[in-house]
Order: C-alpha cells, then sequence, then structure tokens
C-alpha cells in the first residue's frame, strides 16, 4: 500500500487587483506518494507554479488544505515551518536568477546548512560541501568559482544541490530544465531520476512540456487556468487522453519520426480572464467538441477508473 507524503484539498490562491480577485489556484485536489512523482503541466499562466509555491507557503493560500505526512501546514506555527523548509525544497526555473551573483558555489551550497546549524566546524561543513558537489556532478575544482563562470546546467546543478542539503523529502521542481539546451536537459533529468531513486525523494515536476513530464511522472495532472482538468497515471494519458485540453496538449508533441503523422489540434480562441473566469467550462471557448451544458455548468472533476480524474461534460463516467 503506498504512502500518501502530499495531499491537497480544495486548494485556492487568489490575487487581489483592481479589476477584482485573480484566480490563479481554483479548487483543487490532488495527492503525492511518497518517492513517487505527480507531474504538473499545462501552458504559461494556468497556474502550475504559483501552486508549487503555495504547496510550499512561499505564498500564502487563500483556502483549502495542504497535509504533509497527514499535517495541515497551513496551520504551522514558525517553529513547525522551520522543520517543514527543511523537509520541503524547490528547485527553480532560472538557474542563474535564483543564485546569488556575488557567492561562490561553495557559499551558495553551505548557506542553508549554515542557517540552519547544521555543523559546528569548518572542516565538517565543506566536507558536506565537497559531498553535495559530488552527488549532484560538480567537479570539486568549481567551488570557488561563481555562477557567471558556468554553463546553464552546472548552474542547475547548483541548484538541486542546494535544495538536497538540508536532505528533504519532498522537492517541487518549477520547470527545472526549460531554461536549458535539449542536450543539457537530459543531463538533468537523468540525475533528477538518480537523485530521486538513491534518496528515497519525492517530486512536485512543474513543466508545459509533456514531452518532459512523460519520462519523469508517475501521474500526471493536467491544469488550464486555475483548474486541474485530468489527472492520470502517466502511461494511460498518452494512450487515451480524454480531456480535449490534454488531446491539444498531446498533438503538440513533436515526432522525431518523419514517417509517422500526427494531427495536430491548433486551438481557436482567447484563454478567457482569470480576474472573472467565465461560467460553465473554462476551456469552453476553445474547445473543438463543445457543447451547450459546457457553458452552462463547469464539469468537476470525476473518477473514470482507478488511476484516472476528469472534468469533462462529454466523457461518461
Amino acid at each position: 500500500m503506498s504512502e500518501i507524503l502530499l495531499e491537497v484539498k480544495n486548494l485556492k490562491k487568489y490575487f487581489n487587483t483592481k479589476r477584482g480577485p485573480l484566480h490563479a489556484v481554483d479548487d483543487i485536489n490532488f495527492a503525492i506518494n511518497r518517492g513517487e512523482t505527480l507531474g504538473l503541466v499545462g501552458e504559461s499562466g494556468c497556474g502550475k507554479s504559483t501552486t508549487g509555491r503555495v504547496v510550499l507557503r512561499l505564498l500564502e493560500a487563500t483556502a483549502g488544505e495542504i497535509l504533509f505526512e497527514g499535517e495541515n501546514i497551513l496551520k504551522f506555527d514558525k517553529e513547525k515551518m522551520r522543520s517543514f523548509r527543511q523537509n520541503a525544497q524547490i528547485v527553480f526555473q532560472d538557474p542563474f536568477a535564483s543564485l546569488n551573483p556575488r557567492m561562490s558555489v561553495s557559499e551558495i551550497i553551505a548557506e542553508p546548512l549554515i542557517v540552519n546549524k547544521k555543523y559546528s566546524s569548518k572542516q565538517d561543513l565543506h566536507s558536506q560541501i565537497l559531498k553535495l558537489m559530488d552527488t549532484v556532478g560538480l567537479a570539486q575544482r568549481l567551488e570557488s568559482v561563481y555562477p557567471h563562470e558556468l554553463d546553464g546546467g552546472r548552474r542547475q546543478r547548483i541548484g538541486i544541490a542546494r535544495a538536497l542539503a538540508l536532505k528533504p523529502s519532498f522537492i517541487v521542481q518549477d520547470e527545472p530544465v526549460s531554461a536549458l539546451d535539449v542536450s543539457i536537459q537530459a543531463q538533468i533529468l537523468n540525475l533528477m531520476e538518480e537523485l530521486q531513486k538513491e534518496l528515497k525523494l519525492t517530486y512536485l515536476f512543474i513543466s508545459h512540456d509533456l514531452g518532459v513530464i512523460k519520462h519523469v511522472s508517475t501521474n500526471i495532472a493536467v491544469m488550464y487556468l486555475g483548474k486541474i482538468v485530468e489527472m492520470s497515471d502517466y502511461s494511460s494519458i498518452f494512450k487515451n487522453p480524454l480531456h480535449p485540453y490534454t488531446k491539444a496538449l498531446l498533438s503538440a508533441i513533436p515526432v522525431p519520426n518523419v514517417d509517422i503523422k500526427r494531427e495536430r489540434i491548433i486551438l481557436e480562441g482567447d484563454v478567457p480572464s482569470p480576474i472573472n473566469p467565465p461560467p460553465g467550462c473554462r476551456f469552453y471557448g476553445r474547445c473543438f467538441d463543445r457543447q451547450d451544458i459546457c457553458k452552462e455548468k463547469d464539469p468537476v472533476l470525476v473518477k473514470v477508473s482507478e488511476t484516472r480524474q476528469v472534468a469533462c461534460h462529454l466523457v461518461k463516467v
């Protein structure tokens, strides 16, 4: 029986604007089992990065619950949050913007260890820094260099080493390879997979690229305009996508074999404003299979099998 490490219930995050509340994350639910990866995928602006930050309380939730090892972190005091932050980390999208340009590689990796007073002697601290560099594949000769002297792949390895420093069990991967070249992407993805197996890590992997999500995820959640529209195990969603938006995303994945012809689904229409979402399904204006009920009633996420859920009036349960 799999053990749930993180469970999100009815999570909402609204931002106040002059025109009204912006519905960045609007009543979503999901769970991640210990040692597994949930891939959260969707186009830019759908709320997936906001979800990752709210889950770690880098942004405060508007409503809902975030249960980590059975406890609601939204009710944690400062002391319990300090303990939680050691156990839950994040790897950011831009490996250059997320690193302090005035600090060397060793200083960046050492910072969380120093702040949390993990080592009393400089020798033990330095030994741990070198060990972390070895773990993520950074040559020890680079310990005194600065981020601007390194390429994107090495910078991202620094970010991963920093995230691993406090030996967390849960890591939010916020588009960790989108700013990297394809060959470097493969190296980083392979590294994260190896670390997950070796250290028994649990990931929330955020990406706009279903091709990347396919290779790293145990389960996949598809997000559109603040809502999760489909959830599935990784294999079923690629064999038989249920939601029209998921079908459109899959059709956009490049096929390396030129002899294979895939019909590309071009979505027409505009994405509705998240400040004043329309009634009914938020995908209605761009959906190629829409019906009258879709405009009137907002579909809820319903279970269609043991491993699949979808929010669509067109899918018969």
